[in-house]
């Protein structure tokens, strides 16, 4: 059965596209947040992870065709890096006290997660993305991981060096801003992935005050992320928008600094889906 069939209502979804070789078939995923830790969905197509986030404005409707959506919702589906979603997961199957590094275990005994069978089918993901981030350990044909704190920080490193080169070719006033400001602001956005003992690690990598890059996330909207993967979705009161967490947001001023490093992080994204 694809992944689609058995939903209520017709959706409208925006998604990347898929490989031309691929054959389309994808599978709803419910999977921890790695950030809140809640339950979230995602949409895994062809090998590649996408996470569903959700927008619903006020008095709107979708014509498809013959067919009136009148929910007016729409999701989309963004790549993501599995790296975020599995690094909790990780972390916890290490068993890591005090100076001890932790132990090695199987891919497949580190992703079962109780409640969550979805990890399963990212074994193949895993086994290939969290190398980056892993020691790795073969005997005979099994290889073992455990996560490496100097590996992860180079991963976000290397993350953060990315996203501050990809927002400033998207505006020239903002590249022209000072060089720990847009750090800070690279690292504001991964930290709607990352825990607060992985950020200070980076922070104090960059030299950056963390309490700086905290208070920016607090000013960052971004759309809710969809908990339910059987196309179901509550309503939102007209005018109202809603944070990650679920609580509800002041209305942000269009011009404010947050919302243009938000708008310039979409734009990066859909630049990439294509």
């Amino acid at each position: 059965m694809a992944w689609w069939e058995g939903f209520d209502e017709i959706r409208l979804l925006i998604a990347a596209g898929t490989a031309e070789t691929g054959n389309d078939v994808g599978q709803l995923l419910s999977l921890r947040h790695p950030k809140s830790g809640n339950s979230m969905c995602c949409l895994l197509v062809n090998g590649v992870l996408q996470e569903l986030n959700w927008f619903k404005q006020s008095y709107t409707s979708w014509f498809l065709g013959d067919y009136v959506a009148e929910d007016g919702g729409l999701y989309t589906a963004t790549p993501v890096d599995p790296v975020f979603i599995l690094l909790p997961i990780f972390e916890e199957a290490r068993m890591k006290k005090g100076d001890d590094p932790g132990k090695f275990r199987l891919v497949d005994e580190i992703i079962f997660v109780e409640g969550y069978p979805g990890y399963q089918k990212l074994l193949s993901i895993a086994e290939n993305c969290m190398q980056a981030v892993c020691e790795i350990k073969e005997i005979g044909s099994s290889k073992f991981f455990r996560l490496d704190d100097s590996k992860v920080l180079a991963w976000m490193y290397h993350k953060v060096c990315q996203l501050k080169q990809t927002l400033s070719t998207l505006d020239n006033n903002y590249a022209a801003r000072e060089e720990k400001d847009r750090l800070i602001d690279a690292i504001s956005i991964l930290g709607e992935y990352l825990d607060e003992p992985w950020l200070k690690l980076l922070s104090d990598r960059l030299r950056i005050d963390l309490t700086e890059a905290t208070r920016k996330m607090s000013d960052i909207e971004i759309l809710p992320s969809t908990t339910e993967c059987n196309g179901s979705q509550e309503k939102s009161k007209s005018d109202n928008k809603t944070t990650r967490a679920g609580r509800q947001a002041k209305k942000p001023k269009v011009e404010t600094e947050s919302h243009n490093i938000r708008e310039m992080f979409t734009r990066a994204s859909s630049r990439r889906k294509k």
